[in-house]
Order: C-alpha cells, then sequence, then structure tokens
C-alpha cells in the first residue's frame, strides 16, 4: 500500500510520489521487439534510487499496444533517471524501433488508499 507515510520526508517537507503511464503503439507483428530491446533498460531503471515500479506490459487485447507505468519516490529520482547514460542508450535504441504512437503522462500523487 502506498500512502503519504511512505513518500520521501527530506528537510521536513513531503515529496509526493510520481506516476508515469502511459502507451506504445508498434508496428504489427513487432512487439517481441520492442520487448528484446527495452529489457535491459528496464532492468537497470528498476536499481535506481527512488524507483519502485517500472514495467512494460502488453496491452491483453490489442497485440500491438504496450503499456508503460513506472511509480517514483520524488520528482528528483524521477529527474535523476532521465539524466543516467542508460536512458540516454535507450533513447538511441529506441529511435530505430517501429514505434507508431506514444502517450505517456507524468501524474504527481498526493494520497493513496487501497481499493475495495
Amino acid at each position: 500500500m502506498v500512502t503519504l507515510e511512505t513518500t520521501v520526508l527530506l528537510a521536513g517537507i513531503v515529496k509526493p510520489m510520481k506516476i508515469v503511464a502511459g502507451t506504445f503503439r508498434v508496428q504489427p507483428g513487432t512487439r517481441a521487439r520492442f520487448f528484446e530491446e527495452v529489457a535491459p533498460m528496464v532492468a537497470t531503471s528498476l536499481e535506481e534510487p527512488g524507483c519502485r515500479v517500472y514495467a512494460f506490459t502488453p496491452d491483453p487485447v490489442d497485440p500491438d499496444l504496450i503499456r508503460l507505468y513506472e511509480l517514483w519516490d520524488h520528482q528528483e529520482a524521477l529527474d535523476q533517471h532521465f539524466a543516467s547514460e542508460h536512458m540516454a542508450a535507450w533513447k538511441e535504441r529506441a529511435a530505430s524501433l517501429p514505434v507508431m504512437s506514444r502517450e505517456i503522462m507524468c501524474y504527481t500523487v498526493t494520497d493513496a488508499r487501497p481499493l475495495g
């Protein structure tokens, strides 16, 4: 369960968690190639300080849709992730992938509770 108590406290200031979520639409039949290319970047990202979840997952209905979900302790951790060497390498590899479109959003989490 993620709560405000699980966010990082620095100098008495609560730093909201960040969720990055989105989708990638790949050319038909190229989803496996996308996952092969992204796997090393995901593994390295999961080792970064402040990274709680980092996942690219196949949509269960649409074979050409890939879903992205990331959970970060705070904005600074996400900023460090974007500035990392492995992200620069990923951007170079990703440029050659058959991605037709992508939509990615960043959300600020100020509260969370279990559903149900």
